[in-house]
Parts: C-alpha cells; sequence; structure tokens
C-alpha cells in the first residue's frame, strides 16, 4: 500500500537547512520513492499555518520509507534538517 510523508516545519537556520537539502535529493533519487511536493508558498484555505515549507513524498509501501528514512546516509544527512527546523513530519496510509 502506498505510504506517504508529510513534513510541516518552520526554518530557522536556511544556511543549515540549504546545507541538507542540497545533500538531500542525490541521497533520496536512490530509493524508491517520489518527491511530490516542496512548497515555501503555502496557500492556507483554512485555519492557520505558521510553517515555512511544506514536503510531500510517497513511497510504494511502509518498507521502502523505513529503507531510505533509517539509512545511515539519510540519518546523518537529516541532523542539519532537524538542527535546522522544527515541525513534524508523519507517515500517512493511502487508500485501498
Amino acid at each position: 500500500m502506498t505510504v506517504y510523508v508529510l513534513a510541516q516545519f518552520k526554518i530557522h537556520n536556511r544556511d543549515q537547512y540549504d546545507k541538507y537539502a542540497t545533500a538531500f535529493l542525490p541521497h533520496f533519487a536512490k530509493h524508491k520513492g517520489t518527491a511530490l511536493v516542496s512548497d515555501e508558498n503555502v496557500s492556507v484555505k483554512e485555519g492557520t499555518w505558521d510553517n515555512t515549507k511544506a514536503v510531500l513524498l510517497s513511497f510504494p509501501d511502509e518498507a521502502a520509507f523505513e529503507d531510505w528514512a533509517l539509512s545511515d546516509e539519510y540519518q546523518e544527512i537529516a541532523k542539519d534538517r532537524q538542527a535546522a527546523t522544527e515541525g513534524s513530519v508523519v507517515l500517512l496510509h493511502g487508500l485501498q
């Protein structure tokens, strides 16, 4: 079953986040995911949103997501994102 990763975060250190972003795509391309959205110009239609960026990724299944997210290489890259941002990353299961 397809799973989606929704990340919403506020960037508080642009230089460190840009370091993460530069390393992210080459690593992500090695895995089975698809980058669907990366947006810093979110248009709020209902409620409030005080983040800087939203990212939506998809993977064919949870195992493919874990293969990427738990890889040693991504864990090393993610240190810059974690230090440069605050927010949330959630895993969503697609409809059957």
